[in-house]
């Protein structure tokens, strides 16, 4: 009988472990998806290229970039399956959102895919996800792709390892970036944008 009774407290100690260890991976977990993106302000030195945009014509990427507009730009290619259509169709859902107030953003997808994604391709791509001509799809030589994601401190020498990120600027200036790094919800991302009018 005292075997049993041990055998007993012995089996609720080692459940209610499990159970506690059970409930902190959760709430390890819970706390995870909480905090989906992080965000730092960073500084970057632009490299004067020309790329070829979805409509193939030449754009002075620094020139572009340091427009008079604010500028949202990711890096993506058109035949990513996993976060490259949520990230195009965050970027679009958020100029929805945003109304009139996107009135003066310019939107920048770099395709990270040069040799796959031809204007042609990436004009099919911007006709999906219904892009206006405020969103400029760039493409170019593997080597000058390569330079730009350096720049933005993204490259990963592979396509498929690329991570999901976000970049935001102010007006009339290139090198002092809002670096979103992570799958921000479109709401997430207007209210970075909406921080830049504040300013």
């Amino acid at each position: 009988m005292p075997q049993l009774v041990l055998l007993l407290i012995l089996f609720l100690v080692v459940k209610i472990g499990y159970a506690q260890e059970d409930h902190s991976a959760h709430h390890a977990m819970m706390h995870q998806q909480s905090e989906h993106y992080t965000r730092s302000v960073e500084t970057y030195t632009i490299p004067e290229i020309t790329l070829i945009n979805q409509e193939d014509k030449e754009i002075a990427l620094l020139s572009l970039l340091k427009s008079s507009e604010r500028v949202a730009l990711n890096f993506i290619f058109t035949t990513c399956t996993t976060i490259c259509p949520v990230m195009t169709a965050t970027f679009a859902k958020m100029r929805q959102q945003l109304g009139t107030e996107a009135d003066k953003l310019l939107m920048v997808s770099i395709s990270i895919d040069p040799e796959q994604d031809t204007p042609a391709a990436l004009q099919a791509y911007a006709k999906r996800y219904q892009a206006n001509p405020q969103w400029q799809f760039l493409t170019g030589e593997l080597e000058q792709i390569i330079a730009i994601q350096k720049a933005f401190n993204t490259y990963t020498g592979n396509k498929m390892n690329h991570r999901p990120l976000t970049f935001f600027k102010q007006p009339n200036q290139a090198n002092q970036w809002i670096r979103i790094d992570g799958l921000a919800s479109s709401a997430d991302l207007a209210k970075e944008y909406r921080s830049l009018l504040a300013k």
